[in-house]
């Protein structure tokens, strides 16, 4: 298996019950967002439901210089601008096995209102239509199986 880094992304959105920032993500407010950006702070960011997320170049350059591969979670809009600046990115789709098992599992969060569930399911569904220009899709339907199936797939793109 790879050296492998998770970034930590910015967000403008409020910290939910037990997130700690710098550790679940970056919280900012949207003028510090915005400064950032001007700055060029940011290898991608994106506008998602009504708050932006990014991923920081800070962040980046502390793992890469510590000799790990990135991963980078983050939603289609930031991904395809990923691949588009480092096109030797490998872009892993990681999708739900159904649309139902989807809302079943932002339910059980205990977090969506309504209205909120409503929108990430439709964003949800606009991602998945995107699926087709990765270059790699996995179900998460099994997080064991899930896990095995990105293990085998890191290691493939290891050896090319």
């Amino acid at each position: 298996m790879p050296n492998l880094g998770l970034t930590v992304s910015a967000t403008t959105r409020a910290p939910r019950a037990g997130e700690v920032d710098g550790v679940n993500y970056h919280f900012l407010s949207e003028d510090e967002f915005s400064r950032r950006i001007a700055n060029g702070d940011f290898v991608e960011w994106a506008q998602v439901h009504d708050h932006r997320y990014g991923t920081l170049v800070q962040e980046v350059e502390q793992k890469l210089s510590s000799g790990s591969s990135l991963i980078l979670e983050i939603d289609v809009q930031g991904a395809l601008n990923v691949k588009e600046r480092f096109p030797d990115s490998i872009l892993i789709f990681i999708e739900p096995p159904s649309m139902e098992v989807l809302e079943q599992r932002l339910v059980g969060r205990g977090s969506e209102t309504e209205e909120s569930l409503r929108l990430r399911l439709a964003n949800a569904r606009h991602e998945m239509s995107l699926a087709d220009r990765y270059d790699v899709r996995l179900v998460n339907d099994d997080l064991d199986a899930a896990t095995d199936e990105l293990s085998r797939v890191l290691r493939e793109y290891e050896r090319n």
